[in-house]
């Protein structure tokens, strides 16, 4: 396996007792040094706020809303997660999403920090690389179904 241009070669562990061989069995695990600066999250929620389209000029958009995801536990709640999706995938979530539609996503986090009134404030939010569209096309606002193109790099 390649790990940063070097040829690593898997790492073996066996279990069991190497007199019986119904009882042996060898493990291989591969460390990737790319999988370990991974930087993925995927979300299954709904629009918690109407999608915002900023034009930033030279064909530049940027779309952003509030998805809130529901938690899995028995207190109930949700979490709720600043999304941000570019150019064509911003134009499209500006054009047939709304609050309340449901939205699968998949990007990666993106943090800032700054000062405000002497103050360090500090945001995490999700870069969408594709978004998909979960509720059914035509509920609420009548929308078309659109199919969606991998976002390019993010900004």
């Amino acid at each position: 396996m390649w790990a940063g241009g070097t040829l690593v070669p898997p790492l073996l562990f066996r279990h069991g007792s190497a007199t019986d061989a119904r009882d042996s069995f060898t493990y291989v695990v591969h460390i990737d040094n790319e999988e370990a600066r991974m930087n993925v999250v995927m979300l299954i929620g709904n629009l918690a706020t109407d999608v915002d389209v900023k034009d930033l000029g030279d064909d530049k958009r940027v779309a952003n809303f509030l998805l809130a995801v529901d938690r899995r536990t028995k207190d109930g709640g949700a979490d709720f997660f600043r999304v941000s999706v570019w150019d064509r995938q911003a134009d499209l979530c500006g054009r047939y999403l709304t609050k309340g539609k449901r939205v699968g996503l998949e990007g990666q986090l993106r943090s800032s920090s700054w000062e405000q009134e002497g103050k360090t404030r500090r945001q995490v939010e999700v870069v969408a690389r594709s978004v998909q569209f979960l509720s059914p096309p035509g509920e609420a606002t009548g929308a078309e179904v659109v199919p969606f193109e991998a976002a390019g790099a993010a900004r």
